[in-house]
């Protein structure tokens, strides 16, 4: 996600200035707003400031703490969910932008409460993680990654992954884990 901060920004305020142009959207706020989320294949609904954003609505409304609020400005990458097919630092997204759109958090991406996704299973058995609270970011941006590419290279990893930030320094585990997952297919090996 590192270099497409810049762009994506431009991309909302393009976004923004066309709708408000053309007059498609409402002014919110400051009273909270109801909103329709659909999240992990559920709809959900919830009751927000206009300014909240949909890291923390997951965490504070929903209960859905497996993306970790951090630095609280989109450089990190601990608080990644998967928007519409792409990887978003959920601390930089209101809860608002997010209506109507696919979201999918940790929580989210293992068939069932006993079988973890193939890119979890993966850190796993790679040891791809020490003190665990960049874990679940990086397991989102590796599933975002493997969605678009499913047989990446090296490289291909090393960029994917490139706007988290693993203090503890499990980067060579990381990247093992999502080669690993890759190369079964985004199967779990079980």
């Amino acid at each position: 996600m590192q270099g497409v901060g810049a762009g994506a920004g431009a991309a909302g305020v393009l976004t923004s200035t066309a709708e408000a142009a053309t007059g498609d959207t409402q002014p919110v706020g400051p009273d909270p707003v109801k909103i329709s989320l659909r999240i992990n294949g559920q709809a959900k609904q919830v009751e927000v400031e206009p300014r909240v954003t949909l890291l923390d609505a997951c965490r504070n409304s929903l209960n859905l703490t497996g993306a970790k609020k951090v630095c609280d400005r989109g450089t990190c990458g601990a608080c990644t969910m998967i928007v519409d097919g792409e990887p978003v630092y959920s601390c930089s997204m209101l809860a608002i932008e997010a209506e109507g759109r696919d979201i999918q958090t940790v929580e989210g991406i293992s068939s069932s409460d006993e079988k973890m996704h193939a890119v979890q299973h993966a850190f796993v058995n790679n040891d791809a993680q020490q003190c665990g609270f960049c874990t679940p970011g990086l397991v989102m941006a590796a599933k975002a990654l493997l969605d678009h590419n499913p047989k990446p290279t090296r490289a291909e990893v090393e960029k994917g992954l490139s706007g988290n930030i693993c203090r503890c320094g499990t980067y060579v585990g990381v990247r093992q884990a999502v080669l690993d997952a890759a190369s079964r297919g985004g199967r779990s090996g079980d």
